[in-house]
């Protein structure tokens, strides 16, 4: 029987979450043949090879190491590392996830190489194109020959956009599958207790976008605002920092900001700044939070599934549909609406948990079929049998 090899690609931590499930469905199929490449975006441990393990990716086939860099001298490498691999290992197709730089850069390898390219979790738009991660979007939807949308507003876009039809694919959240896949064990995990914290009583903070914390008149009062709503409720605000944002609150002189060791049990009233999470711990997190404060897409989503009031940190979203489903509340970048909006999320009782629509553990089931379907109109019927047969049961 042919196999159809699928370079599917993940580069940092967000994509493995989001690659973990198709990978996981493909390997089931007999007909596909997916291989696992590491762009190296991510790299060190704690933000590269426990995702991999925790999400049970395995080892990546191949581990391009381009490592850290600006994003265009980032993007140039991944474009020459990869493009080299692709021209010797000719895949049948290559799918990219997400919005990072290496997304957009294995997406323009394949349509050099005139190699279809899927994308999963495409037509989010925050209209901003000051934002890195907008871009990429926009030319990883541009040359892309399958298109996965997470939510309506996606397949709108791309449809305004011009996107035909035919290639458009609303398949659901995989990153959600991830999620449900997981939770149950991350619910298990003993993060909350070693940090001393109680379910409920503390808050969880992310903020990583270079809008925020590349800049101290940018980064200051936001953590500012944070200790205040930390002092006001008497709730600790942990933050596992991004290792950019730890460099850049080193510079600061903020008082009520301290570090977490292990002998550290952590109190309300301040902020508590600790290693980048795994997966599980930082699930287990998330779900156990009076409330999120982030500027993170992913947690926007992940937020909305498990129920947990999430405060958005940003001028505008690319997930509409985590504002509409009532978990995320969209605050701007202001310190005085952070605070305000904080005070009347945790006033109030939560709001009944709704959940978006295939947003349901089986994203990555349509996702796999949608590929096979793709492969099956451009080869011959006689191919296919087994995959009428598996249908079949």
């Amino acid at each position: 029987m042919e196999q159809f090899k699928t370079f599917n690609v993940v580069g940092a931590r967000p994509n493995m979450m989001k690659m973990a499930p198709v990978m996981a469905e493909m390997r089931r199929h007999a007909e596909l043949h997916p291989v696992l490449v590491h762009t190296g975006q991510h790299y060190d441990f704690s933000m590269s090879q426990v995702f991999l393990d925790q999400l049970k990716l395995g080892e990546p086939d191949y581990n391009l190491n381009v490592g850290s860099g600006t994003h265009h001298a980032q993007t140039a490498q991944i474009l020459e590392k990869f493009g080299e691999l692709v021209r010797a290992e000719r895949p049948d197709m290559i799918l990219v996830a997400g919005d990072v730089n290496s997304t957009m850069a294995c997406a323009l390898v394949g349509a050099k190489e005139l190699i279809p390219v899927a994308h999963v979790e495409a037509g989010l738009r925050s209209f901003d194109r000051t934002m890195p991660e907008e871009i990429n979007r926009i030319v990883a939807d541009a040359v892309s020959d399958l298109l996965f949308t997470t939510e309506q507003s996606g397949t709108d876009n791309l449809l305004r956009e011009g996107v035909a039809e035919g290639k458009i694919v609303f398949a659901g959240n995989a990153m959600i599958d991830s999620v449900v896949a997981a939770l149950e064990q991350a619910r298990r995990s003993p993060m909350v207790g070693q940090l001393g914290l109680e379910a409920g009583k503390y808050i969880l903070v992310t903020l990583h976008r270079p809008s925020n914390v590349d800049q101290p008149q940018n980064l200051q009062p936001a953590l500012q605002a944070i200790l205040e709503i930390a002092r006001e409720h008497a709730m600790p605000a942990v933050f596992p920092v991004h290792p950019r944002t730890q460099s850049r609150i080193a510079g600061l002189e903020i008082s009520g900001i301290q570090e977490w060791d292990n002998r550290s049990r952590l109190s309300g009233g301040g902020i508590w700044l600790m290693p980048p999470a795994s997966y599980l711990d930082f699930l287990s997190l998330m779900d156990k939070a009076a409330m999120v404060i982030t500027d993170s897409g992913g947690v926007q989503e992940e937020t909305t599934y498990l129920g947990v009031p999430c405060l958005t940190y940003r001028d505008n979203t690319e997930r509409p549909v985590t504002v509409e489903y009532g978990s995320n509340h969209l605050v701007g970048a202001n310190p005085e609406a952070l605070i305000a909006t904080a005070r009347e999320v945790l006033r109030k009782p939560r709001a009944v948990h709704r959940t978006p629509p295939l947003w349901d553990g089986h994203a990555a089931e349509r996702i796999v079929a949608a590929v096979i379907e793709f492969f099956r109109r451009r080869q011959p019927a006689a191919q296919y049998a087994s995959i009428d047969a598996a249908k079949s049961r």
